[in-house]
């Protein structure tokens, strides 16, 4: 994730569910507003590339300081960074990272087009993503992209010809 927490794989305990567990750091000035926008703009946008927002926690941890996370569906295959640069840390490439093909990188283009074009057009509200990047870009077990972070977006007001 970005400079606002952390991103955490686990498995829920009712049918063993695989979950990615976005936990945000309080501490570090932006987290609550990144987090605020970001539920602002996943609770009422449903769409095929869109991340899947399954839960929100909020309240307080261990040690009585703030807590906040987003619970996402998993997305098997990371983030289209990772397979658009599939190099590992010593330069080798990951057995789970592998290069896209044409086609994959045109649907995967569509995909994001797609999300973007409901975001603007077809919400309630018109939104813009305002930090699309490959890292945001999430990829499921069919390859289909899947746009995420809504952290920085923006709500745009609707003008009435």
């Amino acid at each position: 994730m970005g400079s606002f927490g952390s991103v955490y794989k686990g498995v829920l305990e009712d049918g063993g569910a695989i979950i990615a567990i976005k936990v945000f750091n309080l501490v570090r000035r932006g987290a609550y507003k990144s987090f605020t926008a970001e539920c602002e703009a996943l609770k009422n946008i449903r769409h095929r590339n869109l991340v899947k927002v399954l839960s929100v926690r909020s309240g307080s941890d261990y040690s009585s300081n703030d807590f906040k996370a987003l619970i996402y569906e998993f997305m098997v295959n990371g983030s289209l960074e990772e397979s658009l640069h599939p190099a590992g840390t010593n330069g080798e490439i990951n057995d789970r990272q592998r290069s896209l093909t044409f086609y994959q990188r045109l649907n995967i283009a569509i995909d994001v087009a797609m999300a973007l074009e409901y975001l603007h057009h077809h919400c309630h509200t018109p939104t813009v993503h305002c930090d699309l990047k490959p890292s945001n870009v999430l990829l499921g077990d069919d390859m289909i992209g899947h746009v995420g972070d809504f952290g920085l977006a923006k709500f745009l007001p609707i003008v009435c010809a």
